[in-house]
């Protein structure tokens, strides 16, 4: 049974790819609360460059952003113990004698499409999927590096760090590689966890440039005195790996009390998946572009990426651009009153990847499948949901078929479990309960992480999740139509 110690109070530094946050998090005796402190706005930053327009992030004003964050949370919570943080995949910062060499660039920018083919051409697809278990995502971290090797950056860098790996450095100058992040940059071994050194060999990587990898819940250090100073805090704090891709420790938090469940981890991203205790490898998981990341505890998450709610939010984006007011709790009224059937159109498909006009790449995607377009904003969000659930239902569907895994209900967590019509459209086309909730999935897994590594909170995640389970209720969907595909 979980074992809980006397009550402390930790920091999660939650990073998306459209905002970041700063939440404490209360753990005790039957106790495990979340306050959020700080949030702010977070997304691509385009640059000019040679002509070329290119997506960065902002990680200056991001890293500022959390220090003011953590400033607040040390004037509130002086007696706060440990900080954690996650933040989306991939990208990351090449640095020299500690230095950033350029801003990390945007998962989103365009730059690595020559990359794609020159590194295919030294080794296979296939060979790739047998040697780090990856779907195929062509901003995936070793084509990123492919791209800054044909430019000549990457044979200047000393030093490779993820976005998470990066704040860590930059809070206590110690450069470390937390797994379950590292497992998406397609250069670990998908077998052993470890660096895969032959394989960055063979790409012309220098292995000189990973730091050494360390497990969710390693202490990686305590805050530098100049940032002890920032924030204003009478003593250092310690810095904990968590769960540092932000998935990992959102599937951390799903309240799932039977084993036999899948997981959507919904926001910007659809990431649809179940956990393992070893990957899938086989010629149709890699046909169906299944990847198998590192999970917490050396678990396998088993997922299929969907594009997600970037469909809508950036539909929503190209309507106000174009002068109109949206109000989205309306238009989700509006598109669940819509009664006549809308497209159901592939959520997969690339050209939605990039930011722009969302609502006429739609269009376009459905007249070149032979789909009736939408032609109001209702119909066109209904669309969005139908597809975004309808792929979610596959993914679920797939990954129980490809990995032998039962699964009898599915968890939605993260900012789409707030999507009524998005969850209960789901539940129809699964014919499975869902249970939609918690929110802020991603910071309860990564307050759990540092919990259970400060003492405060001991057990398997399974009993980590009976906890999450009784803090917060998730909202239970039943099938209301037979939708089912079979």
């Amino acid at each position: 049974m979980t074992k809980l110690m006397p009550h402390a109070i930790v920091a999660a530094v939650d990073l998306g790819a459209t905002s970041g946050r700063v939440m404490l998090g209360h753990v005790g005796r039957n106790e495990l609360r979340l306050r959020s402190v700080a949030r702010f706005p977070n997304g691509p930053t385009p640059v000019n460059e040679n002509g070329r327009v290119s997506l960065h992030w902002n990680i200056s004003e991001l890293y500022r952003n959390v220090l003011a964050g953590l400033t607040t949370a040390v004037a509130e919570e002086p007696g706060l113990v440990s900080i954690g943080v996650d933040s989306w995949a991939v990208d990351y910062a090449l640095l020299h004698q500690g230095r950033m060499l350029q801003v990390p660039y945007h998962y989103r920018d365009d730059r690595t499409r020559p990359a794609v083919d020159t590194l295919h051409g030294i080794a296979a697809p296939g060979e790739l999927y047998e040697a780090n278990g990856l779907q195929f995502l062509p901003f995936n971290s070793l084509y990123q590096l492919a791209a800054d090797q044909d430019a000549g950056t990457l044979g200047l860098a000393d030093q490779f760090l993820l976005v998470p790996d990066l704040l860590n450095y930059w809070l206590t100058g110690v450069s470390a590689a937390e797994r379950t992040n590292a497992s998406t940059t397609g250069l670990l071994d998908v077998r052993t966890g470890d660096w895969n050194e032959p394989l960055i060999s063979r790409l012309g990587f220098n292995r000189s440039l990973f730091p050494p990898l360390v497990n969710a819940g390693s202490r990686i250090g305590s805050l530098l005195p100049s940032v002890v100073a920032e924030l204003r805090a009478a003593s250092p704090i310690a810095v904990t790996a968590v769960g540092s891709h932000d998935t990992a420790s959102a599937v951390v938090a799903v309240p799932a009390t039977d084993e036999d469940f899948a997981y959507i981890s919904c926001g910007t991203w659809g990431l649809v998946g179940v956990e393992l205790d070893g990957p899938v490898l086989s010629a149709a998981s890699r046909a169906a572009n299944f990847t198998n990341e590192g999970g917490v505890d050396g678990r396998v998450r088993y997922l299929h990426n969907v594009m997600g709610l970037w469909l809508l939010s950036e539909a929503i984006r190209s309507w106000e651009a174009e002068g109109h007011s949206i109000v989205l709790a309306d238009l989700l009224r509006e598109a669940a009153a819509v009664t006549d059937p809308v497209a159901v159109f592939d959520a997969d498909d690339q050209r939605f990847l990039a930011p722009g006009d969302m609502p006429t790449r739609i269009r376009a995607c459905c007249v070149e499948n032979g789909l009736a377009s939408p032609r109001t904003k209702a119909e066109m969000v209904r669309s969005i949901l139908e597809s975004l659930a309808d792929a979610f239902a596959r993914g679920v569907q797939h990954a129980s078929l490809l990995s032998g895994k039962t699964v009898r209900e599915v968890h939605i967590v993260g900012g789409g479990s707030q999507n009524r019509l998005l969850c209960q459209l789901t539940a129809d086309r699964l014919g499975l309960p869902v249970l939609a909730g918690p929110v802020e999935a991603t910071a309860i897994g990564n307050v759990l992480i540092q919990a259970r590594a400060q003492g405060l909170v001991t057990g398997s995640l399974e009993e980590l999740r009976a906890l999450v389970a009784r803090s917060f209720v998730p909202e239970r969907y039943l099938p209301a139509r037979s939708l089912v595909r079979r």
